[in-house]
């Protein structure tokens, strides 16, 4: 007997079973994108009802936030400008978001609108985000947020 037929049956079987487990990672991913994109939403909620405790459970212990200045902060800097009673923000959506998958790491990114006041003054804002989460002890939590600030378009 030639041992072609069994080499192709075993490398037939080999990408059977690569394919099968392609298609269970991609089931995982999707579950994974879902869950991000229901915290990720949950959270935002939390920051704009202030809710203290929903937002330092998505945040991880070595937290940074690159704002749109290019200014560094940590967790607790972050926390004590969010929670300030000076900041009020209004509720908002995410546009264009985008949820991409590394193991244990995930990159969620889109756009905001994001109004409010600060200091009893009004103000708006447009920016592209990256936020970075980590899944530690099977629990997602954020370890970095960089935002850049969007010009709006010239009026016509």
């Amino acid at each position: 007997m030639h041992p072609f037929p069994l080499k192709t049956l075993t490398a037939l079987c080999l990408c059977s079973f690569t394919a099968m487990a392609g298609l269970a990672a991609g089931d995982a991913d999707a579950t994974v994108r879902a869950l991000l994109t229901k915290q990720a939403a949950d959270w935002d909620a939390a920051i704009c009802r202030k809710d203290r405790a929903a937002i330092e459970a998505n945040i991880g212990a070595d937290f940074r936030h690159m704002d749109a200045n290019g200014d560094v902060n940590d967790r607790t800097a972050f926390l004590t400008d969010l929670l300030s009673p000076d900041l009020t923000i209004n509720p908002y959506t995410v546009d264009d978001l985008d949820v991409r998958i590394y193991g244990e790491i995930a990159l969620l990114s889109g756009t905001t609108r994001m109004t409010g006041t600060y200091q009893g003054k009004p103000f708006k804002s447009h920016y592209r985000y990256l936020d970075i989460y980590r899944r530690q002890n099977g629990r997602w939590a954020v370890v970095n947020i960089q935002i850049t600030r969007l010009r709006e378009p010239a009026a016509p």
